[in-house]
Formats: C-alpha cells, structure tokens, sequence
C-alpha cells in the first residue's frame, strides 16, 4: 500500500479501455470497505459532478486504493479513466498541462488549458485521478472549480493530505490498517516476498512492530524489507527506541504535522539509519530528480566526493532492495523513488549543505542531454531522442524551471532555445510556448542559441495557428539570422515567414518565399531540420494553391534528404503529401502506400496531428480502393485522433469538406448500418491499436 505505485505510460490503456491506469504490480492487501465505499462514490450515477478526495497522511495507500478503485469501475466511463501524476510539478500553474498530457491532447492552441479539456471532453463520460494534490492545491482547485460545471459527465477523484475545500467535495479520509488484521497481513505478505515466512509464534512481534507503525502501510513494507537482517525482535526492539539525534530534525519533526506523519517519518529515518554511509548519501542525492531516472544519469549527477561513480550501480540495487528506489516494471534500467521518501532525502541533501550543488548538477545533465538532441535531431536517432523527451520529460521540466529561476540568463536561454525546439517536435507545445517566452523576456544576448530560440518560438506559434505571433516571430527571426551571419539560419528563419504566409491564405507570397530559399546542403542538427521544413512547407503550399505537380515534386526531394539523413519529422509529412498527389491523379494504390508510410512515421514521433491528417488520406484511398468496411473504420480511427488534437481537421473548413465527401461515399456504398458499426469500430480502438489496424494490411 506504498504511497506511489504507478509506472504506466501516458496514453497507454488498462483492459484494451481508453485510458492510461498503469497495470497493478503488486498485491493488494486489505482495504476492503474502503474499496466498496470509494467504487460506490465513484459510480456515475452517484453524485454528478460532485468531486471526491481521497484523504490520509503520507505512506497510507491513498494512491494503490485510488488506482485498485478506478480500475474496478473503469468499465462505467467509456472515455477512460485518466491518471494525472502532480507529485513531478515543481512551480505553480501546471496543473493544467499536466491533465493535457495525461490525456494525450495534442492541442495547437493558446486557449486555455481548461477550455481545450472541455471542449475535448464535452458529451464524454470520463474520471479524472489527480494525483499527489496537497503540494499544489490552489491550482487544483482552480482548474476542477472550473472544469466540473461545465461537463456533466465528468468525475474527478483526488489524492490529498488535505482536503481541497471545493464546493461539494465529498472527502472520504483513509486511516492507517488496523493493527490485529490487515496491518500484520501486510506486513507477512512482504516479507514472504523476501522468503520470510510467519508463523503463530511470531504475530505477536509482528503486531508490535505493526503497531510502533500505526498501521501505516507505507511503514510497513519499510519495516518488512529489514528481516533477514534484522530478526524479528530486533527489527521490534530497534523501532521502540528513539532515533539518534542526528535524525530526529529530518524524521520525527517533533511538534509538526499530525503524529502519525511523524510516525512515517521516523520509520522512514530508520531506514535511512540502517543504510550504509554511501547508501544514505545516494538516497539524499536522488532526490533531485522529478519522475524517474536512468542509472547513467544518476551516476552523473551523484558521483562526487566519497561517491565514486563506478559504486552506484551497486548502491541502486541495494536501495532497490531495502524498497527505498523501485525499479520500473518494465525497464529495468530506469528508476523511480516514492514520493514520501524522496520528500526524505530531499530534507537530508539540505541537512548536508548539498541541495543547490546537486540541482545544478542536474540541471547541466539535462541541459547537455537537450543539447545532444538538437545536434542530432536530423539524423536516424531522430526517434530515439523523441522517445528519450518523452521519458525524461519530468525532470527536463524541472532542470529548465531551475535554469529560469537562475542568476544567469543565458544559461536559461541556452536551455529554452534546446529544450523548446525538442518539446515543439515532441508534442509539448505549450511548455515550449512558456520556457521560450520566459527566457527570451530576459533580453537574449546575440548567437545561435537567440537564432534557434526565436525560431522555435515562431515554429511554436504556427502549429498553435497564432498566426499574427507568427509573423511578429517571423520578423524577428530573420533580424537575429542575418546578425548571426549562418546563411542556414537565414533560411531557416524562411520557414516561419513562408508557413506564415500560406497559413493565412496567401498562398502565392509563400510560394515566393519558400521557393525562393536558398539550396543549401542539408545539417544534421536542429539547422537541418529546418531546411527540411522550408520545403515541407512549400510542398503543402503549392497543394494548397492545387498545383500538384510542383507539390509533388518538393515532397519528392524532402523524402529523398529525409531518407539519406534518417529522419522522419518531415519524411512522414513528405510522404502525406505523395499521398494526396497520388490520390489526384487516381493512383489508388500508391496513395495508400504513401498514407501508411507517412501514419507509420508519425507514429515513431508521436506526431497525433501528423497522424490524423495521414488517416484522413489514407481513409480516403482505401474508400476509393472499395473497401467500405475498412475506410468506415479508419474514418472512426482517424475522429479519435483528431479528437486528441483539440482542433478536428485544425478547423480548416477545406479539410473538414472533403472528410464529409469521403464520409458520405462510404455510407453510399455500405449503407448507413454497415457504415455506423464500422465507424464506432474505429472510433472505440485505443490509440495504438488503431494506429497498427490502419498501418497494416489486415
């Protein structure tokens, strides 16, 4: 019943369900009328709109119940059950974007975060499990005050030390296990785990240490870990005696919060008691990081002084071991510490003196890992470092919130231009709206990081369709690139003057200024790919104007430079572009090839709006083809995706025209019964499954 449990992935689904509720790892002890009264609070029908908070000190199960609860009443909300971590969050005001990633919103947009939920959510019957609230509750509030009015079918389940205080929140406080039951059973379940076995004539002992516990789950299992050490009566005696004086500060907090949190925390300080010297300095240094961690990074970031890098690989496993790290269930080179013992360790790395020595550290691991990926973001590691973003997405967040609360402004932009350009082709574009904006109010000195951060900047505003930022970016682009002097980074500021253009409409203008960029050899870096996006934007600008030949000839060379740098951000909308040439000129069935190629690179990049408009043509040369059932589905497919957009076919009325032709076609030939469950077919299928149906010929 630990405190943090989870070790899903955003999007991913539990039971073939829409939703992302990671697969439970562990056993689930007790809790049972607390189970049946939190399911009963949770089913729709039950207090509409009404927020429920789960309540409880640190380390008494709020998050296992949470997830054991949602889970078994997963199958009433068709649209999901949706885990929000919040326990990553270091700054205010990102409760929002939290839910929006969580959802896997790909929103283009500068509307508020609470607006674009609504609109995506409006007639969804969904739950909500904001996790790990009591650090951010304000913003909590907020963002629930404002969301719940506006959408009947929407429940939101929240995790807390306090209640929240919204109005009509129903609180439903977790006490700690009683001590003569589910407490001991606990405890025996996880030292059986460590081949300790209890038999009658060690409950006694066991209901003691259960009971110097409090019943705190999370203290339990602490507890359970030291046997095979420890004897039982050791273990019994060692947590009736006072913590040495040197923890009682960090452990005990005599005289602060409620004496069961004390309790926790002592238990906790035994632990850390009980770790070698190098085990607790570990421990302490791991706490800076947001999320989880890879071991090379924590070697990098927490080798130093008595801490030889090449003994931590050896203290992780120890750690691992004694329950103080957990190991990713499915990578196992990849870490995670609980939020209660982080928060531990945290308190001992500023006891020690070392808290600002190791953020910065931590800070520069990233900031070289983001520099990495921009150097080699036009290459074939292009998927693998979108991958990496992804993954280390907590604690870049959190290694560019310490560069912008920094004394050093040019670190901060240096970071925002690399961490924004990897954010904006990664599907983060309001983060990188907000550390771009915020670095570059700094007054950004002269040099290639100013180049690169005012052109993602741009590069931000014209996916979001702000189109007058657009320009006003564009402008300022092209004045750093010439005082740069790189006859790249001229062109590159090219993109955003030309994608400007075509956007709003004046389709010949951009045409003449993206045709007129100079043909220089294509970079590796961030430089390379945007050239490659000067000429992506002028394939769709010559579509746009119905000139499909030059269309096709452009998307020709960008798949070529795409094939022989490996990359696939452009070569996927390249080969979106073939598709629709093909389809104008009645080759059905290389506009089917083309659309799979294109959905399957998108799907390496996570690219959802990339992927929604390749469903889109690919629906429509698989109808032209005479497959009804299977354009019906892939219609259902392609309305899912763009759902996650926030902006079905970017409200283009073009784009929404020809999906209703294709649409109708395929109820002229199935008929609207065949078409209706085909459709539904697609449109329930969770993400990645319906981007494998549509990619593959089956």
């Amino acid at each position: 019943m630990s405190d943090n449990t989870t070790g899903g992935r955003p999007g991913s689904t539990y039971g073939g369900r829409p939703g992302n509720l990671p697969s439970p790892t562990r056993s689930f002890i007790g809790r049972l009328e607390e189970l049946g009264r939190l399911e009963r609070e949770l089913d729709p029908g039950a207090g509409t709109g009404r927020p429920v908070s789960l309540v409880g000190v640190g380390g008494v199960g709020k998050t296992r119940l949470a997830l054991r609860a949602a889970g078994r009443i997963e199958s009433a909300y068709p649209d999901g059950v949706w885990l929000v971590e919040l326990s990553p969050l270091h700054t205010a005001g990102l409760v929002g974007l939290a839910v929006v990633e969580a959802l896997r919103l790909s929103d283009r947009s500068t509307r508020p975060v609470t607006e674009v939920v609504a609109e995506w959510a409006e007639g969804k019957r969904l739950l909500l499990v904001l996790d790990s609230c009591e650090h951010v509750l304000a913003d909590c509030v907020e963002f629930v005050e404002a969301l719940l009015p506006l959408l009947p079918g929407l429940r939101v389940l929240l995790t807390s030390r306090e209640p929240l205080g919204l109005p009509g929140e129903r609180v439903l406080r977790l006490d700690p296990l009683p001590v003569t039951g589910d407490a001991v059973a606990l405890f025996a379940d996880r030292a059986a785990e460590r081949g300790f076995t209890l038999d009658d004539t060690d409950r006694p002992a066991a209901e003691a240490v259960c009971r110097r516990l409090d019943g705190i789950p999370l203290a339990i299992e602490l507890a359970a870990v030291r046997l095979g050490e420890l004897t039982l009566d050791r273990l019994s005696g060692l947590l009736g005696r006072r913590l040495p004086s040197r923890l009682d500060l960090l452990a005990a907090r005599e005289g602060e919060g409620p004496p069961r949190h004390q309790t926790l925390r002592t238990a906790i300080g035994w632990s850390h008691e009980l770790c070698a010297p190098l085990e607790r300095l570990l421990w302490a240094r791991l706490s800076v990081f947001a999320g989880g961690f890879g071991a090379s990074a924590a070697e990098e970031v927490c080798a130093g002084g008595p801490l030889p890098a090449g003994r931590i690989p050896g203290l992780l496993d120890r750690l691992v071991e004694q329950s103080i790290v957990s190991r990713h269930p499915t990578d196992p080179d990849r870490y995670r510490l609980l939020d209660t013992v982080r928060e531990f360790g945290a308190d001992w790395l500023r006891a020690l003196g070392e808290e600002h020595t190791l953020r910065l550290r931590h800070r520069d691991h990233y900031r070289r890992l983001a520099r990495e990926g921009c150097a080699e973001w036009n290459t074939g590691r292009q998927a693998a470092w979108c991958e990496r973003v992804l993954t280390e997405h907590a604690n870049l967040r959190a290694a560019m919130d310490c560069a912008l609360t920094g004394p050093d402004g040019r670190v901060a932009l240096a970071m925002a231009s690399d961490i924004g350009f990897l954010w904006r082709h990664c599907g983060r574009l309001r983060e990188a709206q907000h550390c771009l904006d915020r670095a570059l109010m700094s007054g950004a000195p002269p040099g290639p990081d100013r180049v690169r951060a005012v052109w993602t900047r741009g590069a931000v505003a014209l996916l979001q369709g702000d189109l007058e930022a657009a320009a006003n970016w564009a402008v300022r682009c092209a004045d750093v690139a010439r005082e740069q002097g790189d006859p790249v980074a001229v062109v590159a500021a090219l993109y955003l003057r030309g994608g400007q253009l075509a956007l709003s409409g004046r389709l010949s203008e951009a045409v003449q200024v993206l045709a007129g960029a100079p043909r220089l050899p294509v970079r590796r870096d961030w430089f390379g790919a945007a050239q490659l996006q000067v000429r992506v934007a002028l394939a769709f600008a010559y579509l746009l104007s119905g000139d499909h030949g030059r269309a096709r000839a452009v998307a020709e060379e960008v798949r070529a430079e795409s094939a022989a740098c490996g990359e696939s951000w452009a070569g996927a909308f390249a080969d979106s572009a073939m598709a629709q040439t093909d389809l104008a000129r009645g080759d059905i069935g290389a506009a089917v090839d083309n659309a799979r190629t294109a959905l399957a690179g998108h799907g390496l990049l996570h690219n959802t709006v990339g992927a929604a408009m390749a469903l889109d043509v690919l629906a429509a040369g698989v109808v032209a083809a005479g497959d009804g059932h299977r354009a019906a589905c892939l219609l259902g497919i392609g309305e899912r995706v763009w759902g996650l957009t926030g902006r079905a076919q970017m409200d283009s009325p073009d784009l929404m025209a020809t999906r209703r032709s294709h649409e109708l076609r395929v109820r002229a030939e199935i008929g609207d019964p065949a078409y209706e469950k085909a459709y539904e077919k697609g449109r329930t299928m969770p993400y990645e499954e319906g981007l494998d149906y549509a990619v593959h010929d089956r």
